[in-house]
This record gives C-alpha cells, structure tokens and sequence, in this order.
C-alpha cells in the first residue's frame, strides 16, 4: 500500500488544484478556496486513523481537534451563544477529539475496515459541510467536496498499490479492500450506514437548506456549476455575504 508520505503528496496536489478550480470557475472566496484546499490535502490521511497508534492518527486527531471548534464559531454565533460559551464549547471539542476520538480509534478500530470505504468518505463529507456553516450552500458544498476528494485519493492509491508489477501484474490481498462498500462482519456495516443515514437527515434538515430549498438558492447554485468553463463572470458570494461579480 502507498506509505504516509505518499498519499499526502497526492491529496496535497490534489487540493492546490481543487481550490484553484472552485476560485477560478465557481468564484469562490481565495479564503474559502485555502480552507478547501487544505481540507482536501489534510483528508488524504483519514482513511488511516484506523491504523492503530502511528504518525496518521496523531496528525489527524490533533488537526481535527484545532479545525473542527474554529468551523463551528459561526454555528456558535447563530445560536447565541456568549463568547465565554464559545471558549469553552470549543475547548470541550479539542480535548474530546484530541484524547477521546484517539483513544477510541486506537483500541476499538480494524485497519482498512470500513474507514476504508465509499460510505466512510460520504460521512466525513457531511461532517465538513454541517460544520462549514455558511449561508452559500454551494460554498459549503465545496468546502465538503474538498474533504471527499482527499479521502477517495487514499482509497484510489491504496488499490493501485495493490496490484504489483513482477514482470506480469499480480493482484495482493489487499486488493479491494480500500474502494468498497461493504466491509467484513455485519456491525462495522451497520455502524457506518447508520452514521451515514443520521448525517444525511441532519444535512436535509439543516436550515440553511431548507431556506435555500425556498428561495431558490440551491437552485441557483446548481445553475453556477452547470455554467463552469463559460466565457462569463461568474458570480462571486463570499460566505454569510452578498454577491459580486469577478471581472
């Protein structure tokens, strides 16, 4: 399987382009396009924190746990919290993430379980849009998008790595196991389905969808990414903001 290294390079790569495309075709903020970028790069690590204690899940629980309270101050705000509340919820976020998601990934995980997997990367990329609030659902879209790109370029290397050259290709074991749907024994399955039906509701029923659902924005959004690759400017909304045209 490709090492560390090499799937950070690859998703890396791949978020410089992704944040230039949303910047460049879907007018997306330079701001919003870093964070997607970074998203993207850093997310290349995430089907690896099922691999026990090692640099993977270390460096993706203690980036979570500093990104993931910073995502949520506008949802904080929204709800009318107090910027002590905020402090503190934030700090609540860091210590669950950075000690107790690691403790639980490191003794109660299999690696290239269902981490590995087609519906691990949609839980992960709901997770990136309901804490990317932001009133520009296409923005929030994007930002998640990032996040999924990244996590399908570890499955998609983890199964190239699994075909191995020797003078004819030659399938290992491995093969299959990242790009799936299914995985081994009936509870990591439902496991990862339930989460993924739980954050799909949570994604429909969030207000700022169904508000774009009503005033047509979604609608709208959809029309500005069937128009990419068009001579025409496109409109650039920077997040909670109004809209501007890029010249």
């Amino acid at each position: 399987m490709a090492n560390f290294q090499t799937h950070l390079t690859a998703s890396t790569v791949l978020g410089i382009g992704y944040g230039a495309a949303g910047f460049a075709y879907l007018g997306a903020p330079i701001p919003t396009s870093i964070l997607a970028a970074g998203l993207c790069s850093v997310s290349g690590m995430l089907p690896d924190i099922d691999s026990g204690p090692g640099r993977p899940l270390r460096e993706i629980t203690t980036f979570m746990a500093a990104v993931v309270p910073t995502m949520l101050i506008h949802r904080f705000e929204r709800w009318g919290m107090s910027p002590e509340s905020v402090i503190l919820t934030g700090a609540c976020i860091y210590v669950a993430i950075r000690f107790g998601l690691s403790y639980f990934l490191k003794h109660y995980t299999v690696h290239r379980g269902m981490f590995h997997s087609f519906p691990a990367a949609a839980i992960f990329g709901e997770l990136a849009y309901l804490a990317a609030y932001s009133d520009d659902n296409m923005l929030r879209c994007f930002v998640a998008g990032g996040v999924v790109v990244g996590f399908l370029s570890h499955l998609v290397l983890d199964e190239i790595y699994s075909v191995q050259w020797d003078g004819a290709p030659r399938l290992k074991k491995s093969f299959g196991t990242a790009m799936k749907f299914f995985g081994e024994g009936w509870w990591p399955n439902i496991s990862a389905y339930a989460k993924l039906i739980v954050l799909t509701l949570a994604v429909t029923v969030d207000p700022s969808v169904m508000q774009g659902l009503q005033t047509g924005q979604i609608a709208q959004s959809l029309r500005r990414i069937t128009h990419i690759g068009q001579q025409q400017p496109v409109e650039k909304t920077a997040a909670g903001g109004s809209g501007q045209s890029r010249r």
